[in-house]
């Protein structure tokens, strides 16, 4: 069977650390280990609020792929590409979603509708839909209209943990995400707050995505006098994010949405109790007996969470054993690529 040639437009810097690039770049990866020709067609940084020169960069290097090649279009890209540009492709557009972009926290109401609109609009044109999770496939389904049969899930892989560690000691907390305002580090420091004193340490890793918002956490880090036992360690290299893994007892993410959340998956591959919030594709992502999920926003809900399970061993126990079950079930980069192959392969020529 010959498979199709394929061009992979992504915005930005594919290195990028956060779940939607790590997720891209690993599925351009796998492609490119069936043997398929992937052509990464590198855009404009600014999207999903472009420039107008990163739109018209955008609209010329579309344009100028082979019609030959399937074209699979990043979520941020094509939420928010003018429409009579995607209409006038030759090809057939494979749009990426994580997550509807309209569905960002702290949007302003104008810009909300626009990105709703531009995305409704736009997956008219799409010939197909790759998302991460049942989440995101329902809400394209019931909020934009796009037929079922129409989407396919293609669930993030993980990557195994390559060994053992000892667990720090006190106990650790660790938090992994951007500092950005949907990711809930707010909340998660003020919780921390409310704990005893002794017995545990945090550790919350995540790029500084947002400066403002990464600012406002120093502050607050600060106000709330933390000091040692929480440590805002920013992007950590993956060998030393492994072994925070490793080294963790818990994993805290206190999260304001999410269309997947890779970083549960990792937590889960090393065996963690979760600790998080029940909103998005949370409540799919982590498996039942693997977290105790709490609302949005509620720091006292949260604190209250992670006390029971950094006092109870018995329940830390149970749900550490729930979690490495699951882990041990997920899939691998590999398969993530051969549903989204197939997806390509499916498609008119």
């Amino acid at each position: 069977m010959t498979l199709r040639p394929t061009a992979f437009a992504i915005p930005g810097d594919i290195e990028t650390l956060t779940g939607g690039y790590i997720y891209e770049r690993r599925l351009l990866e796998g492609l490119r280990a069936q043997r398929r020709d992937v052509d990464h067609i590198p855009l404009g940084s600014s999207f999903p609020g472009p420039t107008a020169g990163d739109m018209a960069d955008a609209s010329a290097r579309l344009r100028a792929i082979d019609p030959s090649r399937a074209l699979i279009l990043d979520g941020l890209v094509f939420g928010s590409l003018d429409t009579a540009v995607l209409a006038t492709l030759p090809m057939p557009v494979v749009a990426m979603l994580h997550h509807p972009l309209a569905h960002e926290s702290g949007l302003e109401p104008a810009l909300r509708d626009h990105l709703y609109r531009t995305e409704r609009d736009n997956l008219r044109h799409a010939a197909h839909v790759l998302v991460p999770s049942p989440h995101t496939k329902a809400l394209l389904v019931s909020d934009y209209g796009v037929a079922s049969s129409r989407i396919t899930i293609a669930r993030p892989g993980t990557d195994k943990p390559l060994g053992k560690m000892p667990a720090a000691d006190p106990p650790m907390i660790l938090s992994v995400g951007i500092q950005h305002p949907r990711k809930g580090h707010d909340i998660l420091l003020r919780a921390l707050a409310l704990l005893p004193p002794e017995g545990w340490q945090a550790m919350i890793v995540g790029t500084r995505y947002d400066a403002d918002h990464a600012a406002m956490l120093d502050r607050l880090h600060a106000d709330l006098r933390l000091g040692d036992r929480v440590r805002l360690a920013g992007r950590l290299p993956g060998e030393d994010l492994g072994r925070a893994y490793a080294q963790a007892s818990i994993f805290a993410l206190a999260t304001r949405y999410e269309g997947y959340g890779i970083v549960f998956d990792e937590a889960m591959a090393h065996g963690l109790p979760i600790v998080t919030c029940a909103t998005g594709a949370v409540p799919d992502t982590v498996a039942e007996g693997a977290g105790l999920l709490v609302p949005i926003d509620d720091p006292e809900a949260f604190a209250e969470a992670l006390l029971r399970v950094l006092s109870d061993a018995a329940l830390r126990g149970a749900m550490a054993t729930s979690s490495a079950r699951a882990g041990a079930a997920l899939p691998g980069w590999a398969d993530t690529a051969r549903i989204a192959g197939a997806v390509l392969d499916s498609l008119p020529a």
